[in-house]
Parts: structure tokens; sequence; C-alpha cells
């Protein structure tokens, strides 16, 4: 069977549907023949995808952001086949795929797919509270977290005027920029309860509690920089008790990594993470890959060698 790209047409703020002939074209020229099929809707992806792996396809390509890489990554390991994931970014950059470097350059991007190699690697399972009040579990491949990041992403996706616009554009970008700023500038700390592997649970308070199967979020942010997707842990960073002020001064410290140095900035690694609210009525919710899907209590659990992925033979 030959490959099969799903497309999510709405990616880049519908720069990907609105260019596709050229795109189609890249990737015909620059990696061969193919198949297509366009997601509809938030979900679609994972529905696709498990349903043509368990057909036996052999590669699935995710062309969109983030969102769209965890949907057919959800998808494929859901069909317990060795289906392989492959990604062609459709915007300007994406989180997940710095940490593969994988080219954002179309043409570069077909050619990785190509000439590239297979590498498993991890995935991480959180099991959390939908927002009906009910259990629900996903996988993620890049990042997940709650505080901070998940109130800007929850502000951004409900603004009226740039409504759903993915990280990876300029526009994107923009908004999480001026979010992040307003929410900034009202911080406050998020009270928990987390419990590491089999220690004790501990109370902390946090302004971004992370859990990283990868390096980067949030549009270029190296929230994990020491992360690997492929040495069997999830990177636990929290962020805790920080003043706005020294936020905005140390900004530039998360797009280089150096945010660990930090007093207030705590990493370790992890096999299992449990995360419930400081107290039963308080609703923390959790963003994951960059989407908002619920709220806390919730497992983060790393699922080794989970899935098989093509990435350039250069890295």
């Amino acid at each position: 069977m030959l490959p099969l790209i799903i497309v999510n047409p709405k990616s880049a703020s519908g720069a990907t549907r609105n260019n596709w002939s050229r795109i189609a074209s890249d990737l015909r020229t620059h990696f061969g023949a193919f198949q297509v099929a366009f997601t509809k809707g938030p979900g679609d992806g994972v529905d696709l995808a498990k349903r043509s792996a368990m057909e036996g396809r052999k590669l699935i390509i995710a062309c969109g952001g983030d969102g769209t890489i965890n949907e057919i990554a959800n998808g494929i390991i859901a069909s317990e086949t060795d289906c392989e994931l492959g990604i062609f970014p459709s915007g300007t950059g994406g989180d997940f795929r710095r940490t593969l470097e994988i080219p954002s350059e179309p043409r570069d991007a077909a050619r990785a797919l190509k000439d590239g190699r297979t590498e498993l690697i991890d995935a991480g399972r959180v099991t959390y509270r939908n927002f009906d009040g009910e259990e629900d579990s996903r996988y993620f491949l890049n990042v997940t977290s709650f505080g901070l990041a998940a109130a800007i992403i929850e502000r951004v996706k409900g603004s009226n005027s740039m409504n759903w616009l993915p990280l990876d554009t300029l526009r994107g970008r923009a908004s999480f920029a001026l979010s992040t700023l307003r929410e900034v500038v009202g911080i406050g700390t998020t009270n928990v309860r987390v419990r590491i592997d089999d220690g004790d649970e501990r109370m902390l308070s946090t302004v971004n509690f992370c859990i990283a199967n990868a390096r980067y979020f949030g549009g270029g942010m190296m929230i994990a920089p020491d992360a690997k997707v492929n040495d069997g842990f999830l990177d636990v960073i929290n962020i805790g008790d920080i003043n706005t002020a020294k936020i905005i001064l140390n900004a530039y410290t998360l797009y280089r990594g150096t945010h660990l140095d930090l007093r207030e900035v705590a990493d370790t690694l992890a096999k299992r993470i449990e995360a419930r609210p400081m107290n039963n009525g308080d609703k923390v919710h959790i963003e994951v890959d960059g989407e908002l899907l619920g709220m806390l209590p919730a497992v983060y659990e790393v699922m080794p060698k989970a899935l098989r992925v093509r990435i350039p033979s250069t890295r």
C-alpha cells in the first residue's frame, strides 16, 4: 500500500488548504507517490490513522502542526501495528519536529521522509478527567503541562479574534506572546499534590508544571533541554514560586534552555507522575501537546519504544 498522508487543512491558519496543490507537488517530486486523506474535525486524525494502520498501511504521514501529529500518533499506537509515523510540517515550524530535527522547508522535509531512517521512540500516556468529568486517556509525544501554559493556551484559543490559531504561525506566535504577558501580569501559583514514581506525595506551589517527552513547547521554548525521546523516562520541570518581574527578565532563558539554572526551577526524571489539586473542589486544567483536554487529577506514564518514527538520516 502507498504511504498515506493525513492532512489537517485548517493547520497554519488555513494555509495548508490554500497551498495544498504546491505542497502535493513538492511531495510527489521529492518523496514519491502517496495517497491522501483530509481531516474534517477534531479527533478525525485518530480514527483515520488507526483504521489505515489496521488495514496494513506501513507509513502514515501527518501534515499539520503538533495537534495533528498527536492525533496521528494516537491512532497508530492504538492500532497495535508496526506502522510508522512520518511528519511533514505544513507551517513555519512546530515544536515536536524541532526535537527530531525535521526540516521546516517543504522540499527538505519531503527528502527527509524519502531518505530518512526509522527510530523507535517513547511516548507518554496521561489519564485524566475530561471536561465532562469522565476518566479519559491520551498519548503524547511532546509536552503536557498545567499552570501558566494551560492558561495561556486557553486564552489564545478562546479569543474571538484569533480563535484556534496554531502556535507555529506568525499570528499564532503573536497571540501567544500577548496572552503570555497578560497571564504573567496577573500570575499566581497553582497548588497541587504530586507523587513521583514510588516517592511520597508532596505539596507543591507551581507557576508551570511540565512533563516532557521531547524538548520544546509553546512555539520554540526549550522547556526540557535534556529530554531524549528514547531514554525510557519523562523529564519533569517545575517552575516554582517566581515573581512577575523575574519571569519577564528571564523569558529568554526558556528559548535557550538555560532556565534550569534558576533557583525557582527544579527538574527530575520519572517514569510515573501522579498529580491532583490541593483541594478537592479546585479545577486545574491540563494541556497535552498544545491542546486543552481536561483537568487534574491525572496520572502520567512513559511508554518506552511505543512508536516507530521516520527521522532524518543525518540526525
